[in-house]
């Protein structure tokens, strides 16, 4: 199996706190948190999954209080590979600058995303893949 380095796009953290536990979402997370499946970390990435996680829509959907939303957080910061790229320029839309910048900080970076406009528009050299083909591709049973 290929070992890819992933940059998980909030949307695929939060579908996978709100999902099916055996949707493509859920499972690469819980893939991320057991050490399944390493992933690429950043400050603005971090930033990012706190404000949309704690956003009062999403809390409602999710239901983690405060503290365990903090926990998941600092769980994820103490597993990932933590990365401080330079900002960078040319996704689709410019909010996700940053994750184009983190995916360029390492050469086995792919980014996993649900959002159809970053699929659809990779940059150069660099993978973007859905949750589903990501998990198919790249991920055992046992992991997920």
């Amino acid at each position: 199996m290929m070992r890819k380095v992933c940059v998980v796009d909030t949307n695929v953290v939060v579908s996978g706190l709100i999902g099916s536990r055996s949707g493509p979402p859920a499972r690469l997370l819980r893939a991320m948190l057991g050490g399944g499946v390493p992933y690429l970390m950043s400050g603005d990435l971090l930033d990012e999954y706190s404000s949309v996680l704690r956003r009062p829509k999403i809390t409602r959907l999710h239901g983690l209080a405060t503290e365990e939303i903090n926990r998941l957080l600092a769980y994820m910061v103490a597993n990932a590979m933590w990365r401080d790229p330079v900002a960078g320029t040319g996704a689709p839309d410019a909010r996700d600058n940053h994750l184009w910048a983190l995916l360029n900080s390492h050469p086995q970076g792919v980014l996993v995303t649900g959002d159809r406009l970053l699929v659809e528009n990779p940059p150069n050299g660099a993978s973007v893949l859905s949750p589903r083909h990501f998990v198919d591709a790249f991920t055992s049973s046992d992991e997920t």
